[in-house]
């Protein structure tokens, strides 16, 4: 019997190749591992009106964690346009299956992690070591949205005087999408960002928000990380507004470790943090709950790459290094780092975007020679 049972996730798009890549790696470590199959994805949403079926989940209760490739998302007319005909009109609402994974799992904590590994070309500047700490379940993703506005709510949201400028425009014609934080998850992320500091050595935590416009949300955030940083005197507080600090990891990057977000934030800044070292192809990233967790690449499906094997396969195989971390296996861990590390620096093998001409695969079986 198998040490680890896995939900093997592979979604759509170059999620497929990637995790085919994943497998040859995980296969030369030898990870004693069971591989159970889902189904999530757009075809599902296409086929059932369910991108993320209660099979799957009934799969996850199975599994110690999850690897998941990558998913399609696309606007609301549109998922409703590619909706198979005989389930038009009966109440399907497309709604972003990671997105789902994350509010029902409980994965309150997106660690996205962005090293500059030596020998890159795409490196920004050597020796950026940032890793980002996301708010994963609430904030502007909480999905909590409106169109159009329900009479209901728009009276409810007359108590605040700046609503009412807007009834001229129609219900019909107001969209809302909220913004909703809790004291319970800003303590949560910003616990998470210090502890990981204080295991790693780091000196700083960076909170980044924008308080002085959103003084409710961005007001609870800053307070709440004053009160979990009381409790960290050997670690220091960093405030900072989101688009000052987007300006400033481009300018000096060498001054952040740990930088800590609500949900949008977080994944703004995850991004912009991925092209300081080369890109998407190098993001990987861990939704991590109280007992569970699923590991996922940052970059998307890439539907025009589909099958082609063409896209860098290191940010999965990356975060294949933090289930070994979430696992409790730092040895393999770190193997599989150094090997991609290795291949990184030797820049011999890869894919086209480090001005390289081998597939997905190639780099896969080049990484699992060097362990």
């Amino acid at each position: 019997m198998a040490q680890y049972k896995i939900a093997w996730l592979p979604g759509d798009g170059v999620g497929k190749d990637v995790m085919e890549a994943a497998r040859i790696v995980l296969d030369a470590l030898k990870f004693d591992a069971e591989y159970l199959p889902g189904d999530i994805g757009w075809e599902f949403w296409c086929s059932e009106g369910d991108a993320l079926p209660q099979r799957t989940l009934d799969v996850l209760k199975q599994t110690n964690c999850a690897l998941f490739g990558a998913i399609t998302s696309k606007p609301k007319e549109e998922a409703d346009e590619e909706l198979d005909p005989s389930l038009r009109g009966k109440g399907y609402v497309y709604f972003s299956p990671i997105v789902k994974l994350r509010q029902v799992l409980n994965l309150h904590t997106n660690l996205r992690p962005c090293k500059a590994y030596p020998g890159n070309p795409l490196n920004y500047r050597e020796g950026i070591d940032l890793v980002i700490f996301r708010e994963n379940t609430e904030g502007m993703y909480g999905g909590v949205e409106f169109h159009p506005l329900p009479q209901k709510v728009y009276d409810a949201l007359c108590e605040h005087p700046k609503m009412k400028r807007f009834e001229s425009a129609g219900l019909d014609n107001i969209a809302v999408s909220t913004r909703i934080m809790t004291r319970q998850g800003c303590r949560s992320i910003v616990t998470q960002a210090f502890e990981y500091a204080k295991k790693h050595g780091r000196k700083t935590v960076t909170v980044c928000d924008k308080p002085n416009v959103l003084r409710e949300t961005g007001g609870l955030m800053i307070r709440t990380a004053r009160q979990v940083a009381k409790g960290y005197p050997g670690i220091e507080l960093w405030e900072t507004n989101i688009d000052a600090q987007c300006m400033w990891l481009v300018k000096s990057p060498l001054n952040y470790g740990i930088l800590v977000a609500e949900n949008m934030f977080g994944d703004i800044l995850s991004d912009l943090a991925a092209g300081l070292v080369g890109g998407l192809g190098f993001a990987c990233a861990a939704n991590i709950g109280d007992d569970y967790a699923v590991f996922e690449p940052t970059h998307g499906s890439a539907p025009k790459y589909d099958g082609m094997y063409k896209v860098n396969p290191m940010a999965m195989l990356l975060t294949c290094k933090l289930m070994f971390d979430w696992l409790g296996e730092p040895d393999t861990a770190a193997r599989l780092e150094n090997a991609v590390a290795k291949v990184i620096e030797e820049h011999k093998v890869g894919t086209y975007d480090v001005g390289l001409s081998n597939t997905t695969l190639e780099v896969a079986e080049e990484v699992a020679r060097k362990l």
